[in-house]
């Protein structure tokens, strides 16, 4: 176990590509703790015994903890893809088909019903503007106004 409970967030709007671009990190134990709770199972991430329906348990857990709203419209991501990078599973989302940012709502309750101490850190560029949220059991919510 480690004494930090840490989520990092990066979401980016990509103009050119009419793109927003998300990455997600969290500690692979703290994933893994929560999923096979609610699941009620034993998903050993990051080894060869992992599911190997595994990013089915990713996205439904994603879509039930990460929601975001883009210019007061609720949206939904598409699932790229995850990665393991020593003890962080990084997870790859994309919202397409956004020609203009006037406003991003993140809602991110990620890990912390498991982690009393859990802050999930949301770092925002868009349109030339650089914001940083620190979200926790107290905060769940973070708006940027472009």
């Amino acid at each position: 176990m480690h004494k930090y409970y840490l989520s990092l967030c990066e979401i980016e709007y990509v103009e050119e590509k009419q793109s927003i671009q998300i990455i997600i990190g969290f500690f692979i134990d703290d994933i893994e703790l929560t999923l096979n709770k609610d699941n009620n199972t034993s998903l050993k991430l990051a080894t060869e015994d992992e599911a190997p329906n595994i990013d089915h348990y990713f996205k439904t857990y994603l879509n039930n903890n990460f929601k975001l709203a883009v210019n007061n419209n609720s949206v939904s991501y598409t699932y790229i893809g995850k990665e393991y990078d020593d003890d962080i599973v990084r997870f790859y989302l994309e919202i397409t088909d956004i020609a203009t940012l006037n406003s991003i709502d993140i809602y991110n309750t990620c890990l912390i019903r498991d982690f009393e101490d859990q802050q999930n850190i949301v770092k925002i560029y868009a349109n030339k503007t650089q914001k940083t949220f620190y979200l926790n059991n107290k905060t769940l919510k973070a708006l940027l106004k472009l």
